[in-house]
Formats: structure tokens, C-alpha cells, sequence
């Protein structure tokens, strides 16, 4: 391993975040010229656009020889956008979840994620089953698209009042301009980041192989690690950002429409144009893949409880993409700390953690069912909105 292997792999992580955030300024505006909302703007345009270098990365290792790699940066991405990304951005600020999240688009990413398991259990993906996962993704957005439209089509138009004061505007020509002059902008700015992405994954798989090989380590390790964690880059800078702007609801539609495009596109298109499918190595099959599922599946009750994850939801997300790390480690380099490491996770902080949340989302449950049907003694209270409960 050189000193060019080092660059190579740095330059990869910068282009890669300079296209996404590229991608995200040009798509997002776009998307909002359009009139969508911000949740619609956060499941797609921007969730999409965000996970455009696992695209990359996935599709140019799997035509490179390395389809560890490729399987690995999606697995780990995933896991890394919920544990790591809306942990973190928890941690920073209280989110919001609104109710359609929790009632259709996690439990869409939760389903995906166990179809993945399925289909991999004979050690392969192959060109239909990546067609299938494919076609589930188109289905899901214009679903999305068309409960939103449904949704805002009652909303009232406004009336814009012409320069003179005298009438509406019309939308001539001086309005037209600078309409146009965004648009094009923003098509400048997605062009640019998309190339800046294909540049930014060449560079990334050839560093990341050459590291996997100089420390005799596997390709599937690096991409649940170093890749996927450099590619997950993009989706943490956007969820902070929205964060900072009080867009909570876009930073959670983000990384659960992140998760969904990762399996039906790049899974779906990687497996396609691959001649032979993408092996899945039965490393992935034991461990990493049933951390994905068991992550998708704890988001729906963090969700749940409250319509929000709280600061202390977040923290306990980081603390687990951080124990998930070391165990990666450790069995890499097969530490003596494996065995007693290992045994902790399994019997004794995962089943106290799973107890916790469910206890926590019956409370909130129940809480919120009793807030519901108690009348309230002062007449005025009901008409007083209530602190949600992700404000804490």
C-alpha cells in the first residue's frame, strides 16, 4: 500500500461528497420548483440523489471483479444511515417522524430489507431478482408521488399581485426568466455532481481494493466499513443540514428513502448489469445481512413511540453502530476479545435494549391513547397544541 493507493482513496471520498452535495443542492431545488412537499422531496429526490454514490460504488465493483464490495457498501450503508447518520443527527436535534413515514415508507424499507435476506440465501442475486427489487422501487415512488399530489391538490392557490399593485400577476415574461435560469442551474448542478460521483467511485474501489489486498483482509469488510461509511457521507451532511434549517421530517424521509433506493436501485440495477448476478458471500448471509433487517425493524418502534426519535433514541443508535464496528474488527483481525465481546452483545445488551424499547413503546402508546380520550377541564386546553414528544 503507497502513498497513491492513500490519495486515491481521499480524492474518492472528496468527489464523492462534493457530487452528493452537488446532487442534493441541484435535485432538491428542482424538486421544489415542482411544488413537492418536503417529506416527497426527502423520500425521493434527495434520498436518491444522496445514495447516487452507493450507485456508483456498487455497480463499478461489481463490474471490477469485487462483488463483496458491492453487497458490502449497500449493507453497510443502510446500517450506517440508520445507527450512524439518524443517530447522529438525533443526538444533535430531536426528529420528527411524521405519521405517513410510520405508517407506509418504514415498513416498505423493513420489507425490502427481509426480501434481500430471502433472496440471497442460495449465495446469489441474480438479473431477476434484481429486476424485481428494481421494479418494487419504481412502484413505491410513484406511489409516494401520487399520495402527495392527492394530499395537496385540496390546497388553496395563491394569488401573486402584479408589480403596479393594480391585479394578479400573471406569470409573464419577467417571471418566466428567472424561472428558467433556476431550472437550468439546477440541471448544471446535478449534471456536475452525477459526474463527480462516477469519478469519485472509480477512484474509491481501486483504493479500497488495494487496502483490502495489503492487509489481507476481505473486500466485503472494507465495503461494510471504509465505503460504506464514506458513502453514507452525503446522507449524514443533508440530515444535519435540514436538521439546521428545522426541516426534521425531510432529515428521517432522507435515510429511510436512502435505505429503499439502496436495495431496489443499486442492489436492483447492480445485480442486472452484472453478467452473473452478485455473489453474496456467506459471511454477509451469517451476520451482516440480519443486522440489516434487525435495524430496519428496531426503527419502527423508535419511531413509534412519540412520532419521533429523541436524543437518547439517537445516542443509543450511535452506541450500537459503534459495537457493530468493533465486532467487525475484532473478527477481522480475530482478537482474543471476539469470544467475551460477542457473548456481552448477544445475551446480555441486545435483550435489554429490546425489552427498554418495547416497555417504552407501550408507555408511549398508552400515554398518547389516554391524552386522546381525556376530556379536558379547561375549555381551551384542547385548542392549545400540545410539546411533541421529539421536542424533548
Amino acid at each position: 500500500m503507497n502513498v497513491l493507493v492513500i490519495l486515491a482513496l481521499v480524492a474518492g471520498f472528496v468527489l464523492l461528497v462534493a457530487g452528493g452535495e452537488s446532487l442534493v443542492r441541484g435535485a432538491g431545488s428542482l424538486a421544489r420548483t415542482l411544488g413537492m412537499s418536503s417529506l416527497v422531496v426527502g423520500l425521493t429526490v434527495v434520498s436518491f440523489t444522496t445514495s447516487a454514490p452507493e450507485l456508483a460504488v456498487s455497480t463499478d465493483a461489481a463490474l471490477s471483479g469485487y462483488p463483496g464490495l458491492a453487497v458490502g457498501n449497500v449493507v453497510g450503508s443502510n446500517i450506517a444511515n440508520i445507527l450512524l447518520v439518524l443517530g447522529a443527527s438525533a443526538v444533535f436535534a430531536p426528529l420528527a417522524v411524521g405519521s405517513q413515514v410510520v405508517r407506509a415508507d418504514i415498513p416498505v424499507m423493513a420489507a425490502l430489507s427481509v426480501a434481500v435476506l430471502l433472496m440471497a440465501l442460495d449465495g446469489n442475486l441474480g438479473r431477476f431478482e434484481g429486476a424485481l427489487l428494481f421494479a418494487v422501487l419504481l412502484v413505491y415512488v410513484t406511489v409516494t408521488v401520487l399520495v402527495s399530489r392527492r394530499r395537496s391538490a385540496p390546497a388553496p392557490v395563491s394569488v401573486r399581485v402584479g408589480a403596479d399593485g393594480s391585479g394578479p400577476d400573471t406569470g409573464g415574461p419577467s417571471r418566466a426568466a428567472p424561472k428558467t435560469k433556476s431550472v437550468l442551474r439546477d440541471l448544471v448542478l446535478v449534471v456536475l455532481g452525477t459526474g463527480l460521483l462516477v469519478a469519485g467511485a472509480r477512484l474509491l474501489v481501486h483504493g479500497a481494493s488495494a487496502i483490502a489486498t495489503a492487509l489481507g483482509v476481505s473486500d466485503l469488510l472494507i465495503g461494510l466499513t471504509v465505503v460504506a461509511v464514506g458513502t453514507s457521507l452525503p446522507e449524514l451532511v443533508t440530515c444535519v443540514v435540514a436538521v439546521m434549517r428545522g426541516e426534521r421530517d425531510m432529515a428521517v424521509g432522507n435515510i429511510v428513502g436512502s435505505n429503499v433506493f439502496n436495495i431496489g436501485a443499486v442492489l436492483g440495477i447492480t445485480a442486472m448489469v452484472s453478467p452473473v448476478g452478485i455473489a453474496v458471500a456467506p459471511a454477509a448471509l451469517r451476520f451482516d445481512l440480519p443486522i440489516m433487517v434487525a435495524v430496519a425493524l428496531v426503527l419502527l418502534p423508535v419511531a413509534v413511540t412519540g412520532l419521533g426519535v429523541a436524543r437518547w433514541e439517537g445516542a443509543l443508535l450511535v452506541g450500537f453502530y459503534a459495537a457493530y464496528i468493533t465486532y467487525l474488527v475484532v473478527q477481522a483481525t480475530d482478537h482474543a476479545f471476539l469470544e467475551p465481546f460477542s457473548a456481552a452483545m448477544l445475551w446480555f445488551v441486545i435483550p435489554i435494549t429490546a425489552v427498554w424499547l418495547v416497555a417504552v413503546m407501550v408507555y408511549e402508546l398508552s400515554a398518547h391513547r389516554r391524552e386522546r380520550t381525556r376530556e379536558p377541564s379547561d375549555p381551551e386546553a384542547a385548542l392549545r397544541p400540545r410539546t411533541p414528544r421529539w421536542r424533548r
